[in-house]
């Protein structure tokens, strides 16, 4: 368990939507399914019993199929959808009994948004654009600018902020977004699938942009994605919904170890695990072994790499090392039985 203190808690939350959420509720509660709740009561379940801890620092990705809860679920952070029932605690306070001015200060100076559509105002140059939250909370234009051209220059935007939005790339616009969202600087940045509508190479480079700015500012972030690839590479907390309930979360290497339900073991038969796996999800203690080893890994190394240094040698050891100082050892045996996927305990899927 972490130590850290969760910057948001999501508890018990429910969404249901139609005309007697409340009625529709108690059925849920009861154990009414999804479907059997639209045909019985034309009501749509949207969450079911939600319990997420979102720690300063880190970015937890929220993912899921189409219809599965999760762009719900991110608007029930502030507030921009009405919960069911249940809490939502930001710093201890549940903005749920947040009032009109709280909410607005809430959405205005501790979370900023980005949107798969980018969202900017046409009519406005890159640099109005970048400071407009800074704007919109009365903000003078000098600071808002110099708080915008900041940004604009850590997201590789210097010198276009002159431009106006249709004269920028998807990708361009979506740095604009990024900076946006930065110089309002907000403790918390919520990221509703921000990358999924831009181009296969220009999603990878904004995800590396976005590690990279992480490794700086240790933002707390929740980010939403159907992509599985892309909820590897940015989690440190991994929560995957289905039918508007949590089927499994937790760090990311290990719900790829070690899948709890058949749902989630068929998100993640087809990845390339030696390439996402980390070193540091197979290695095991050193126990006193100091010698015979074939080479020295770093705990975030993958496993591909691994597989390349030992020309295939299952037989090999390698030294584990995290900043320079011993962590652990990798048998390329265990590293062979990682490559294998886990079944959940009680599925008899075969492959």
């Amino acid at each position: 368990m972490s130590e850290k203190e969760p910057k948001v808690r999501i508890r018990d939350l429910y969404k249901i939507f139609g005309p007697d959420p409340k009625t529709a509720l108690q059925h849920v509660r009861e154990g009414m399914g999804k479907a059997e709740l639209l045909e019985k009561t034309n009501h749509v379940l949207g969450l079911r019993a939600i319990d997420v801890d979102v720690l300063p620092g880190e970015i937890t990705v929220i993912m899921g199929l189409s219809g599965s809860g999760k762009s719900t679920l991110i608007r029930h952070f502030n507030r921009l959808i009405e919960p069911t029932a249940g809490q939502v605690l930001v710093d201890g306070e549940d903005v749920i009994s947040y009032d009109e001015a709280a909410l607005r200060q809430l959405r205005q100076a501790k979370m900023s948004m980005v949107f798969q559509k980018f969202a900017l105002l046409p009519h406005r140059t890159v640099l109005q654009n970048a400071g407009m939250a800074r704007r919109v909370r009365g903000e003078d234009e000098s600071a808002a600018n110099a708080a915008g051209q900041k940004w604009l220059d850590r997201v590789g935007l210097g010198g276009f902020e002159g431009k106006y939005p249709h004269q920028l790339s998807g990708g361009m616009q979506q740095r604009v977004g990024l900076a946006r969202a930065l110089a309002s600087d907000s403790d918390i940045m919520l990221m509703d699938e921000a990358f999924s509508a831009l181009d296969p190479l220009i999603r990878t480079d904004m995800q590396a942009l976005l590690l990279e700015l992480q490794k700086d500012l240790q933002k707390t972030i929740v980010f939403i994605t159907h992509d599985l690839d892309e909820a590897l590479k940015l989690a440190d907390h991994l929560v995957i919904l289905k039918d508007g309930s949590v089927v499994q979360q937790g760090e990311p290497q290990q719900i790829l170890l070690n899948p709890n339900d058949p749902y989630i073991e068929d998100f993640v038969s087809d990845i390339n695990r030696a390439r996402v796996l980390r070193v540091r999800s197979v290695m095991r203690p050193m126990n006193g072994k100091t010698t015979g080893f074939s080479g020295v890994a770093d705990v975030n190394d993958n496993l591909e790499r691994l597989i390349e240094l030992s020309g295939g040698d299952t037989a090999q050891a390698f030294r584990v090392q995290q900043d320079g100082k011993d962590v652990g050892v990798l048998e390329m045996r265990d590293l062979v039985r990682a490559l294998v996927p886990a079944h959940p305990s009680g599925s008899d899927s075969v492959r």
